[in-house]
């Protein structure tokens, strides 16, 4: 009952949002205009506004005149002030919480989080959580997993004044909606606190297996559910002990206040329930499951058609674009809209022109740029966008990859979108389910070559043809002409290959959180994935 009624309370809280979202979705160029006033006139007196003089701001076209386009870079040196205690840097608001965050392979970065940042995230999450149950409300009924992963290492930075990091992602919401999300949570936030990964992902386990009437899933990216998936039947032995003793082993000691927030009790008829069943049906796991909601766009799909293939029945619900630095677009009656009472958006075209959403035409791409109360001022996000239909006035947009991230070591310019439609055709191709998928390059500095990693049980694809489509690349075309590109080689890399990508580049995210890209810009993963596991290769037969 618990759950069911912090569920109702959650979306009792979220209807109003949800009621202003549908007037804000009739009228987005209003509702950006009054957007951008308020974040103009609450940081006039700010040291950035005063620099980019906020007070001769009256409309869209000053705000571009006045303030450049930014980077992270360009604003590392406010935040780092923030970071030592200086206030009205970048907003009015006190920057309660610096986030860190960071790609694939650049450094850590820390975004300023504030009260009106928290608002923002708000103003979005609450129509999609109230659309969720609206659309589900089976899903009501149960308790939810809220994609909870470990916790980086502590940031070295002790002199920072202000907290680096939440303890929580529950944080984001804040007060009441706080407390009723960390009711209905499936496993305690507590859990990634645990420092030994295998313990980690058995409490995980315990904890999702005694919930039968789990409703909601909600992951980042969904090989991070496959990883769980994983982890639950290495440990599955262990974890239906732990099911029937309600007592955990003494090689995995946790403290004290998390064993009172695990609650751990004797479940012997839900145990040999699932010891019938066996660790290779999770779907039957949780038979009242509604929804599972991940990202599916872009490098995504792959591991998003695995989910769907292993729970038939549920309901795949594509996640929105939400960074740590703010949300773009939010899951809602079935479509993606732009979030456009959270931030103000622009959008840069491939020619470098600036568009308003009014002004996004209907299949074109663009890279979005966020100005946030987070002081985040015409931020370049990185993250580029399709426009795909509208929703009442407001575009709909897909993700389908990474600005600037280009693989270009002999002239070949490759380019991740390129890659990511490339691997898809490959999936599609696939006579199996796909896990992991990777291309990344290998040079010794004079000549190079490509590998794709490749985690299936069916056969992998010939190495011939993959070099075939990359091909009708013609700046790798003509690399692999002049001979400073080999032939590609397709490489099998395990069952746990998520898992050594995090390890390698995962230092500063949650294991949750990571977005695998479909080409890695950094070298020496076969060296890597065979040090940790073992190598199996597919020969070439295109030399």
């Amino acid at each position: 009952m618990i759950p069911m009624l912090a569920n109702l309370g959650w979306l009792a809280s979220n209807v109003g949002s949800r009621r202003r979202f549908l007037r804000q979705l009739r009228d987005p160029v209003g509702t950006q205009d009054e957007r951008l006033r308020s974040l103009i006139a609450g940081h006039a007196a700010t040291e950035f506004g005063r620099a980019h003089h906020f007070d001769r701001i009256d409309s869209a076209a000053a705000f571009r005149r006045q303030v450049p386009l930014c980077t992270y870079e360009d604003l590392a040196p406010a935040i780092d002030r923030i970071r030592r205690g200086e206030p009205n840097v970048l907003t009015d608001d006190a920057v309660t919480h610096l986030v860190p965050t960071s790609g694939s392979s650049a450094a850590c970065k820390l975004i300023p989080f504030t009260a009106t940042l928290q608002r923002e995230f708000q103003a979005a999450i609450g129509p999609w959580v109230s659309d969720l149950y609206f659309s589900h409300p089976r899903a009501l009924r149960g308790p939810s997993y809220w994609a909870i992963s470990p916790s980086p290492p502590s940031d070295s930075r002790a002199d920072s004044v202000v907290p680096i990091g939440f303890e929580d992602d529950s944080q984001y919401l804040g007060g009441v909606r706080q407390r009723l999300v960390t009711a209905a949570l499936a496993v305690p936030s507590g859990v990634r606190t645990v420092s030994d990964r295998e313990t980690f992902f058995l409490l995980t386990a315990v904890c999702l297996l005694r919930r039968e009437n789990l409703g909601v899933i909600s992951v980042w990216h969904p090989s991070f559910l496959l990883l769980l998936l994983t982890s639950l039947q290495r440990h599955w032995d262990e974890a239906l002990a732990v099911l029937e003793s309600g007592e955990l082993p003494p090689t995995r000691p946790v403290s004290g206040p998390l064993l009172i927030a695990l609650g751990l009790k004797s479940h012997p008829e839900r145990a040999r329930f699932l010891r019938r069943l066996g660790p290779d049906r999770p779907a039957a796991f949780w038979p009242g499951l509604s929804v599972i909601s991940c990202w599916t766009q872009a490098h995504a799909a792959v591991a998003a058609a695995e989910v769907a293939r292993r729970f038939p029945g549920v309901v795949i619900q594509p996640k929105g674009l939400l960074a740590t630095e703010g949300v773009v677009t939010i899951p809602f009656e079935g479509t993606h809209p732009l979030a456009v009472g959270s931030h103000v958006y622009e959008f840069l075209d491939d020619e470098g022109r600036l568009h308003l959403l009014d002004q996004l035409v209907e299949g074109a791409r663009y890279e979005v740029v966020l100005t946030t109360g987070g002081g985040l001022w015409r931020y370049r996000l990185g993250d580029r966008v399709q426009v795909a239909g509208r929703k009442a006035a407001t575009p709909c947009l897909e993700f389908v990859g990474r600005a600037g991230v280009v693989s270009d070591r002999f002239g070949e310019k490759l380019v991740e979108e390129f890659v990511s439609g490339l691997l898809a055709r490959l999936v599609r191709r696939s006579p199996g389910p796909v896990g992991f998928v990777l291309l990344a390059p290998e040079s010794d500095g004079t000549r190079g070559h490509y590998v794709l990693f490749w985690q299936s049980d069916h056969a992998a694809p010939d190495p011939g043809m993959v070099d075939r489509l990359l091909c009708e690349n013609p700046h790798y075309a003509w690399c692999r002409q002049l001979g400073q590109l080999g032939p590609v080689r397709v490489i099998l890399p395990g069952p746990d290959a998520h898992l050594r990508y995090a390890e390698r580049i995962g230092s500063r995210q949650r294991l949750g959180e990571l977005k695998p890209p479909a080409l890695s810009l950094l070298d020496g993963w076969t060296a890597w994935f065979a040090r940790r596991a073992g190598e199996a290769t597919r020969p070439d037969n295109n030399r």
